[in-house]
């Protein structure tokens, strides 16, 4: 089967593109830029930009299935999440339906539709609206988060002997790995009009994986809790700097103070298992 991924080359993309290949798909692998990932098999480079529906064209020619991971992840002054998560994926979607694409897989995040004032979240839930009322058979992942993505939170904390968590009260996740949840991906692609709100095998508090930071590096733990809203007022500072921080902000005290458990569990990978690991180099 041929298979578009847009974003492909990106942390989680690079392990969808991997999972398909291993499964004998072929593979348009589509982003801004390649890099080597040391990966064969039947696939092709195809340089994109989400914003330019013109760079676009043909690029769904042919294909099966489209996977799109794109998303605006970092801050940036240039661009927003709308012009990323939003009309960057509806450009994407109304190629693919003019090439006659059957089956789109989009990756959100968990609750995006509870956020409207987090744009990283609002943008994804906008664009899970216009893909289920565009005729394609549509899958929609909103995972809880990444093993990678919470050890890069509480890393420069724990290596600087403190951490601090947002509120008082415990908040959970199930993290998900990036190898486990890409194998979840492929396994559904071709799945019919369903949601799946996807974590790993372990639930943790915030708080727990902190200790767990902290035991992985060797160090007495130090928690500190701090209230949620300044948060909210250094959204706001940064908000008139527009220097793009204000998203990120709004996004990091959404995750920190909501409950991240998705109900669909997959994968064996243990995240208190790559915490070890990740720590290992700063013992």
């Amino acid at each position: 089967m041929k298979v578009v991924l847009a974003g492909a080359y990106g942390n989680l993309g690079a392990d969808i593109f991997k999972a398909l290949l291993a499964a004998g798909h072929e593979v348009v692998a589509a982003d801004m830029i390649e890099r080597d990932l040391g990966v064969t098999g039947n696939f092709t480079f195809k340089k994109m930009d989400v914003t330019n529906p013109e760079s676009l064209k043909g690029l769904c020619d042919g294909a099966d299935a489209v996977i799109t991971t794109v998303g605006l992840t970092k801050t940036s002054a240039t661009v927003t999440n709308y012009e990323i998560d939003y009309q960057g994926n509806l450009n994407l979607l109304n190629e693919a339906k003019a090439a006659g694409v059957k089956n789109f897989t989009y990756i959100s995040v968990l609750k995006a539709d509870k956020a409207p004032k987090v744009p990283m979240l609002h943008a994804k839930y906008l664009f899970e609206e216009e893909l289920k009322k565009s005729g394609l058979t549509w899958v929609i992942h909103r995972p809880t988060g990444y093993f990678y993505d919470i050890v890069k939170v509480f890393k420069p904390m724990i290596e600087k002997g403190e951490v601090t968590l947002l509120g008082n009260d415990p908040v959970h996740a199930n993290v998900i790995s990036t190898e486990d949840f890409a194998d979840f991906i492929v396994k559904h692609m071709m799945d019919e009009n369903v949601t799946y709100d996807v974590g790993g095998k372990e639930t943790y508090s915030y708080e727990e994986i902190a200790n767990l930071c902290f035991a992985a590096a060797g160090k007495e733990p130090t928690i500190k809790r701090a209230p949620a809203f300044l948060f909210d007022v250094l959204a706001f500072i940064n908000h008139f700097k527009k220097n793009g921080k204000e998203a990120i902000l709004r996004f990091s005290k959404w995750t920190l103070t909501e409950e991240m458990v998705g109900d669909t569990v997959h994968g064996d990978m243990s995240f208190a298992e790559y915490i070890k690991e990740s720590f290992k180099e700063t013992k």
